[in-house]
């Protein structure tokens, strides 16, 4: 036990120096700009993403996410050095996620005594507070230019909850995992992806709108093919609690989003107050998600070792390869594949670990998911980065 704990540390360390070494890597080339998020509603005006696809987008989804803010010089003027350090600062820590995450998974692994308070509870409200942050950046014409544009969404629908699932279970029969682990697995590639897809797209050079939008289809879907999933796959192998996973995904995911698009409306000023606290919001919710889910399963993380760590990382870094490959052979143009990988690759664990907890009767189920919130980060991270120094050459998609 002290030499697998030994392995693991080094492991651990290997993976927060890698983390480091892309943090150093990308971290300068934000500290220039103003926060994405801060500009939402200040920008009337953004220039269309390199696609050519999504021109002139009228949601302050499109607004918050879009590569370049376009503040006037009138505009800035007006901004107050605080105010713009704050900004600085911010976008500095989201843009760090992927190292807050294993620094946090680190603690959890080595301490988890010091998140025993985070009860399901501070779980399930931190996870809605996420979703709800997601929802005051959305407007009905999100879901008409889906319709619009349905390509890539559904190639990216396909790629969530067709390829991943059978990639889980694929994956868990090849490394020969006991059964609970294989359904941990599964459930891990049949939730949605990620809000930290959005920015992982942006430092990629990737369509950000397009991003925002799949995380969007894939995050209300994921209410009826998350269990839909779990039971046709898992039914037979362990029990699963279809209708239970269901509400909870109508509790945790469509009502926050749903209350977050009627304050869009209806509230407009006050989101516009709130926006510039939510990168904030999210960066500390989602490194107690990371600690909280570790932290939880620590013991079985730590008997499991590399025989565990190695699927899942694999789960995330294929699933991003082919991800990338399919829509290229498709001919969609680099910048809508590199969306559509790291879309693929980054999970909403976090999600995944709940519903594990609460829907799941096996205790090993929710281990993959405490495993995976720090792969997903780091696997979608490093994609990002690396397509961050190779240029985009091509942006016609073929007819």
């Amino acid at each position: 036990m002290l030499e697998m704990k030994g392995i693991l540390s080094s492991f651990i360390l290997l993976i927060i120096l890698c983390s480091a070494k892309i943090a150093y890597a990308y971290v300068p080339l934000h500290l220039h700009q103003l926060s994405i998020r801060s500009n939402a509603f200040a920008t009337k005006n953004v220039a269309s993403s390199s696609t050519g696809r999504y021109r002139n987008p009228s949601s302050s989804s499109s607004l918050m996410m879009s590569e370049i803010a376009a503040v006037g010089p009138k505009e800035t003027k007006k901004t107050s050095k605080l105010w713009d350090a704050y900004l600085k600062t911010t976008d500095t820590l989201t843009t760090l996620f992927p190292l807050w995450t294993v620094l946090f998974a680190g603690l959890a692994l080595t301490r988890p005594e010091s998140f025993a308070w985070f009860s399901t509870k501070y779980f399930t409200a931190s996870l809605g507070a996420l979703m709800l942050s997601m929802g005051i950046t959305l407007t009905p014409d999100d879901f008409v230019r889906v319709s619009k544009e349905p390509g890539a969404v559904i190639i990216g629908f396909l790629l969530c909850y067709v390829l991943c699932p059978a990639l889980g279970f694929g994956l868990g029969k090849a490394f020969n995992l006991p059964l609970d682990l294989i359904a941990g697995l599964v459930l891990v590639g049949s939730i949605n992806g990620g809000q930290a897809s959005n920015l992982c797209t942006y430092i990629a050079k990737g369509d950000v709108a397009l991003s925002v939008l799949m995380t969007t289809v894939t995050t209300i879907a994921g209410i009826f093919m998350t269990p839909l999933l779990c039971k046709l796959i898992l039914g037979a192998v362990v029990p699963v609690d279809a209708v239970g996973i269901a509400k909870s995904c109508l509790q945790v995911v469509l009502a926050p989003i749903v209350v977050g698009m009627a304050a869009n409306k209806y509230l407009p000023k006050v989101v516009e107050k709130v926006l510039p606290v939510t990168p904030v919001i999210g960066v500390i919710s989602t490194c107690m998600l990371v600690a909280s889910a570790v932290a939880q399963c620590a013991p079985a993380i730590t008997s499991a070792g590399l025989n565990l760590q190695l699927p899942i990382m694999l789960l995330h870094l294929i699933s991003g390869l082919i991800g990338y490959w399919i829509p290229r052979w498709l001919n969609f143009t680099e910048t809508q594949s590199r969306t559509m990988a790291i879309e693929t690759a980054m999970k909403s664990s976090a999600f995944g670990f709940l519903l594990a907890k609460l829907h799941f009767k096996q205790y090993g189920t929710r281990v993959p998911s405490a495993v995976s919130v720090v792969w997903m980060a780091l696997v979608g991270a490093t994609l990002a980065v690396i397509w961050r120094f190779i240029p985009v050459q091509d942006e016609k998609k073929s007819s």
